[in-house]
């Protein structure tokens, strides 16, 4: 009977779980899919569109849809917002002067109903940049602290070595486990 239980239950907690990946256009989104996906840079074009991939995490299934983030494109983000439990912002640490259009992004998003359920995970990518701004002056520009119906984390990056993109994984998986 035990075994029973517990392949039943090991069959409804592999669900997967739904992720969109957002930015403005060149902040490294497709770059971060794909150091996820086999752990290596690869080239990239910029995306018209999108690009899914499944990532496994300790059991836990993420169904990642990257979205091209030019400017064009982001009018269209809200079709992929259904049944969506996490946004992966990828913000570009270095671009000082579109900030304020990443937050504006960020604020249409979680005003969305199709996402009021949604965790939301910024990543304060090219770190490895000089002059680049720390993940807690994009928190504090951002006002993430006043994000109190969503659970948040910022982290630290670098799509092009992996760094950082281990724990925003740990960070969703834990989060995950919640749900």
């Amino acid at each position: 009977m035990g075994l029973i239980f517990a392949k039943l239950w090991s069959f409804f907690c592999n669900q997967e779980h739904k992720v969109i990946i957002v930015g403005l256009d060149n902040a490294g989104k497709t770059t971060i899919l794909y150091q996820f996906l086999m752990n290596e840079v690869v080239h990239t074009s910029p995306t018209i569109g999108s690009n899914v991939e499944e990532i496994v995490v300790k059991k836990t299934h993420f169904l990642m849809w990257d979205i091209g983030g030019q400017e064009s494109l982001r009018s269209s983000w809200n079709t992929y917002y259904s049944n969506t439990e996490f946004i992966i912002l990828v913000v570009d640490s270095t671009d000082r002067e579109r900030l304020a259009i990443s937050k504006e992004e960020l604020y249409r998003m979680l005003a969305h109903e199709d996402l009021r359920k949604a965790a939301v995970l910024i990543f304060a990518n090219k770190q490895d940049m000089k002059g680049c701004m720390s993940a807690a002056e994009i928190s504090k520009y951002l006002t993430l602290s006043s994000i109190k119906d969503h659970p948040w984390h910022i982290q630290s990056c670098c799509a092009l070595t992996g760094e950082g993109l281990c724990q925003g994984l740990e960070w969703m998986t834990s989060s995950a486990g919640l749900r």
